[in-house]
């Protein structure tokens, strides 16, 4: 893998593996494991992938999240995700290294969709680390950092900015506005740097790369996205630093976005 994030053909690297896990996290990884098998079984689970920080070998103990998703044979359902929420909470009560825990649950058939193919199926190809069942990389393609990409990952902010809205007037505690902060801030920076990655020519998932790329291309918007990368990794409880994400770059963002690589594909 080069400096871009791709393998000598172009195309984009897989960008995690188990054996970059901190051996701090290894414990969360092995119990994770355990409680999903215990769980779900292989009546209802395909496979399971770790992505984010812990299989990048970035994780910072007591800051980092563990991220899991779990590809099941049918469509999740409500006992679906009440048992994964159940292995999220007791995850987060039983190691303190990580600061939460996020299951996303998705259907073999809708990951290996026509539609998903440059959003899920990118996202297991790619930003997925194998941990249970097996791969469903045999089944997808090779991908680049094109506008199709782009479009496809984050082309839907404009559809999510009235929802953060709302979800910003209801908050009225400091954790509201750290889990919030975070959440923003991170998909923020993900779309500025998908915004210029067909013009870079390349891939990461690091927060800081990502908002320096971005500001390479904008630089008058450069210290907003350097904000919005710190509050990714350490959560603000600052009203006036969500208002500023969703009132003023979000907007811009979008609109930027939409005129460059167009929108999303809707989706069912």
């Amino acid at each position: 893998m080069d400096e871009r994030g791709l393998d000598r053909d172009g195309t984009i690297a897989r960008e995690g593996a188990l054996d970059r896990v901190p051996a701090a996290f290894a414990p969360v990884v092995d119990a994770a494991r355990a409680h999903i098998t215990e769980t779900f079984g292989s009546t209802r689970l395909h496979s399971a992938y770790l992505y984010g920080s812990i299989p990048r070998g970035t994780a910072t103990p007591g800051v980092s999240d563990l991220d899991l998703q779990l590809a099941l044979h049918d469509e999740p359902t409500g006992a679906d995700r009440a048992d994964a929420r159940a292995i999220e909470a007791v995850l987060d009560r039983a190691f303190p290294q990580i600061d939460g825990v996020g299951i996303l649950l998705s259907s073999t058939r809708v990951l290996l969709s026509d539609v998903e193919r440059h959003d899920g199926g990118f996202f297991i190809a790619c930003l997925c680390t194998p941990l249970l069942g097996p791969d469903l990389v045999e089944q997808l393609p090779r991908y680049r950092p094109t506008a199709l990409l782009a479009r496809e990952t984050n082309g839907d902010l404009a559809r999510v900015l009235p929802n953060w809205r709302a979800e910003v007037a209801g908050a009225t505690t400091d954790a509201d506005h750290r889990r919030l902060s975070r959440r923003v801030g991170r998909r923020i920076v993900r779309t500025g740097f998908t915004l210029v990655m067909p013009r870079w020519g390349g891939w990461t998932s690091d927060l800081d790369r990502s908002a320096e790329l971005f500001g390479r291309y904008y630089p008058e918007r450069a210290e907003q996205m350097r904000v919005a990368a710190s509050v990714g990794r350490t959560p603000s409880p600052d009203p006036a630093v969500l208002g500023m994400l969703v009132n003023d770059l979000g907007p811009w963002l979008a609109a930027a976005y939409t005129a460059v690589h167009g929108e999303k594909a809707p989706r069912p």
